[in-house]
């Protein structure tokens, strides 16, 4: 472990980032959008290291929204493309750091050459259970929320339920990956203030940590400041300080 986190007592199981700034990274540079993107993947990189070393169990990035299906058909081309290229090039070191490949949300809207490229990965993967990456494309917090609320009302109509054991915590089980445990620190880069509909649910409890960085230029050194911001928090979850 590097020693850089060997001072932090609390390490987070799981880290949600939106990964924001690549656009205006790149048109700060005179450079195209798809460019701000193609730099940002190399911060995933460098993040998904500084996780396992700093031994953070989870890590989900939010890739592409349900609302990114609105921007321009040759950015999303370009997206799209990126992402195959991202695996072919890199799935190498998800299994020379044993990090499983997960993906949450509406996975049937991709692309089929896109889905198939992350099947194989994840596959691959599958039997890794130190670290895990997910990637959440095509999501919509709200979408998920209401995905779960169908499934219990057809459960209900079939019978199987019945409206009284609906609960927080059948809900929890009904969402997109239920046996994941939530996020305890969400990081947002470029200095946004805003979930953007990215796991309502999930971060009720969560140490939020905005940055001014824009996401290509968030690297180790970043990564490791946030975990130090986190490992000064007091979390009490409702509750109150005994100190």
């Amino acid at each position: 472990m590097s020693k850089n986190f060997q001072g932090l007592e609390k390490i987070p199981r799981h880290v949600a980032l939106i990964m924001d700034g690549n656009g205006r990274w790149a048109q700060k540079r005179g450079l195209s959008r798809i460019e701000g993107h193609k730099e940002g993947a190399q911060s995933v990189r460098a993040v998904l290291r500084a996780a396992a070393q700093a031994g953070v169990e989870f890590i989900t990035v939010y890739a592409f929204s349900t609302e990114n299906w609105k921007r321009p058909p040759a950015e999303i081309d370009g997206l799209m493309k990126l992402l195959i290229h991202s695996l072919n090039e890199y799935e190498q070191e998800l299994h020379d750091n044993g990090i499983r490949l997960r993906v949450m949300g509406q996975f049937e809207r991709l692309p089929l050459p896109v889905r198939m490229r992350l099947q194989k990965t994840m596959d691959a993967t599958a039997h890794y259970t130190g670290h895990t990456l997910i990637i959440a494309l095509s999501y919509g917090s709200r979408t998920e929320i209401a995905d779960a609320t169908r499934k219990m009302a057809e459960k209900v109509k079939a019978g199987t339920m019945k409206p009284s054991q609906i609960n927080e915590q059948t809900l929890t089980e009904h969402l997109y990956l239920p046996d994941v445990p939530d996020p305890e620190l969400m990081i947002r880069t470029s200095g946004e203030l805003r979930l953007s509909n990215f796991l309502l649910w999930q971060l009720s409890y969560a140490e939020f940590y905005i940055t001014d960085v824009y996401w290509p230029d968030f690297r180790e050194e970043e990564f490791f400041h946030a975990l130090e911001a986190f490992n000064g928090r007091d979390r009490r979850y409702g509750g109150v300080d005994n100190k």
